[in-house]
C-alpha cells in the first residue's frame, strides 16, 4: 500500500471515529436532559436544535419527535395546545416506561415560539398545533409532520404516528390515575362513616331520591342533554364559541357548516326544544285540570304560538348551517 493511501485511510479512520464519538456525546447529552424532565420531554431552542439536528451529519443514531408550542396561544381553546402538550407528555412517559432499552433511539422534544422563532421558520411552521418527526436520515425539510386530523385521538394517535414512521413500538399508554392512593383512602373512610347515616335516611324516606322535584329536575336535564347535542360537544371537545378570524374582537357563537357545532349552538337549540317540551308537559298535565274553558283556550293558543316560533327558529338555524331547505308539503289538490 502506497504512503498516500495509508495517509488517506488514516484520515478517514480519524474522521469516522471523531463522528462516532461526537454522536455518542450527543446521545449522552440527550439522555441526561431526558432524565431531568419529569415526563421525558426535552426543551429545545434554536441553539440546541442546531446542535442535535442541523449540525449533525446524517444518518443520526436517533430520531426526534418535536412538539411546536406557543405560550401566547394557550388561552385560545380552539387550538387545545395545553391539552395536546399534556397528551404529548403522556406519550413520552409511556414510551420511556415501556421501552427503557430504546430510550436512546427516540427523543421527545418541544420548542416554544418566543425562544425558537428561527426554528419555526426553518421548519416552515405557520399554524399550530404541529408535531413533526425528524428521522435519522432526514433533514429539516424532509421531516414528516403529523396530520392535523389525527390530533382528535390525542395520545393514541401520536403513538400510532410514531410507530408508523419509526417502526419503534411505543406500547400501551399509561395515563395518570384520577385519584392518588391517599385520596382513595380518604374517600373510602368518608364513605364508611357516611353509610350508617345513609341507611337511616333511606329507611325514613328522607333522601333526595324520594323528592319528586329532584326527579322532575333530572328529567328536564336529561331532555335538554338529549336535544342539545351536548354529547357531541363532549366527545369532540367543542368550544362554546370561536374568535372571528377577520376581527379578533368579535366572537362567533354560530358556525355555518354542517361539519361543526359549537357549544353555544347546542345550548340555544336545546333551550328552544326544552321550552317546547315544558309547554307540552304543562298543557297535558297541568292545563287539563283548569276548569275555566277560556283560560284553557288562551293558554293553549299561547303555548302553540311559542312552540311554533321556537321550532321555526330551530329549522331556520338548520337551513342556515346546512344549506338545505325544509318546507311544508302541500297536497297537489290544494294548489
Amino acid at each position: 500500500m502506497s504512503p498516500f493511501r495509508k495517509l488517506l485511510l488514516l484520515i478517514l479512520t480519524v474522521v469516522v471515529s471523531s463522528a462516532a464519538a461526537s454522536n455518542d456525546e450527543r446521545v449522552s447529552e440527550l439522555l441526561s436532559l431526558q432524565a431531568r424532565s419529569k415526563s421525558g420531554i426535552i426543551r429545545l431552542n434554536d441553539q440546541s436544535l442546531s446542535r442535535f439536528l442541523t449540525s449533525v451529519k446524517t444518518p443520526r443514531p436517533y430520531s426526534i419527535l418535536l412538539f411546536f408550542d406557543a405560550a401566547q396561544l394557550h388561552d385560545k381553546p380552539e387550538l387545545r395546545l395545553t391539552e395536546l402538550r399534556n397528551e404529548f407528555a403522556i406519550v413520552s412517559s409511556s414510551f420511556l416506561t415501556n421501552n427503557p432499552s430504546s430510550s436512546s433511539k427516540l427523543f421527545f422534544c418541544d420548542i416554544e415560539f418566543k425562544e425558537s422563532q428561527l426554528s419555526f421558520s426553518q421548519f416552515g411552521v405557520n399554524a399550530l398545533p404541529h408535531i413533526r418527526l425528524i428521522g435519522p436520515n432526514m433533514s429539516l425539510k424532509d421531516s414528516e409532520p403529523m396530520d392535523q386530523g389525527d390530533f382528535s385521538r390525542l395520545a393514541e394517535s401520536m403513538a400510532e404516528f410514531v410507530e408508523a414512521k419509526t417502526k419503534i413500538s411505543v406500547g400501551p399508554i399509561h395515563r395518570p390515575p384520577v385519584f392518588s392512593r391517599n385520596q382513595l383512602i380518604l374517600i373510602a373512610v368518608v364513605i364508611l362513616i357516611w353509610i350508617p347515616f345513609f341507611i337511616k335516611k333511606v329507611l325514613t324516606g328522607q333522601t333526595l331520591l324520594h323528592d319528586p322535584k329532584v326527579w322532575l329536575a333530572g328529567s328536564v336535564f336529561v331532555y335538554f342533554f338529549s336535544v342539545s347535542g351536548a354529547m357531541h360537544n363532549i366527545i369532540r371537545k367543542m368550544p362554546m364559541f370561536l374568535v372571528d378570524r377577520n376581527d379578533p374582537s368579535k366572537l362567533v357563537f354560530f358556525y355555518q357548516g354542517s361539519g361543526m357545532q359549537l357549544g353555544a349552538e347546542g345550548f340555544a337549540v336545546g333551550s328552544l326544544y326544552t321550552v317546547v317540551g315544558l309547554l307540552l308537559a304543562f298543557v297535558t298535565h297541568g292545563l287539563v285540570r283548569v276548569r275555566n274553558v277560556s283560560v284553557q283556550r288562551v293558554v293553549m293558543i299561547f303555548a302553540l304560538l311559542v312552540s311554533f316560533l321556537a321550532v321555526k327558529q330551530v329549522v331556520h338555524l338548520d337551513n342556515w348551517k346546512t344549506g338545505y331547505g325544509i318546507h311544508g308539503f302541500w297536497p297537489s289538490s290544494w294548489n
